[in-house]
């Protein structure tokens, strides 16, 4: 089997930041796949599970809720290495275009206070399992390279 682009990026130079990890075409529409890099792979300790958790349920329901951005929303999960997260958009998109949404849903997530969305038994299957202290705290430090990216946190290392 062909070894996936994503499998071909250097871990080992990566920065935090995002990334267009891919764009897949269906017809006519295109759909961007962005790698939200909140660690540097094998050199900062992942997110652990309840963290990350909850970012996804935050992201999720932010992203699904915006006025701008509802519609464009495909996807956003966890990545399975826990050094950030997918969103999928519609449309052909680069990083500088979704800068904007994410940074507004980092700085929500960063002062979000409550009840996690869906985080109730009929709503999700592994409901306690957040983390909302350390999401808030992830959120914040993720913002400082939203805030003031540099080409290496938009662009994949060569």
């Amino acid at each position: 089997m062909e070894k996936i682009a994503s499998f071909k990026i250097d871990h080992l130079r990566l920065k935090r930041g995002v990334f267009v990890s891919r764009r897949d075409r269906f017809g006519d529409a295109v759909i961007t796949t962005f790698d939200i890099r909140m660690k540097e792979p094998n050199r900062e300790p992942v997110l652990d599970v309840p963290t990350l958790h909850t970012l996804e349920h935050l992201g999720a329901t932010f992203l699904r809720s915006h006025p701008e951005w509802s519609a464009r929303t495909v996807y956003f999960g966890p990545m399975g290495c826990r050094t950030g997260l997918y969103a999928l958009f519609a449309g052909e998109l680069d990083s500088s275009a979704v800068l904007p949404v994410l940074r507004e849903m980092f700085e929500w997530m960063a002062g979000f206070s409550g009840d996690v969305p869906g985080a109730s038994a009929s709503e999700c299957g592994n409901w306690r399992d957040q983390n909302p202290d350390m999401a808030r705290w992830e959120a914040s430090r993720f913002l400082e390279v939203l805030r003031a990216p540099k080409l290496e946190n938009l662009n994949y290392p060569e």
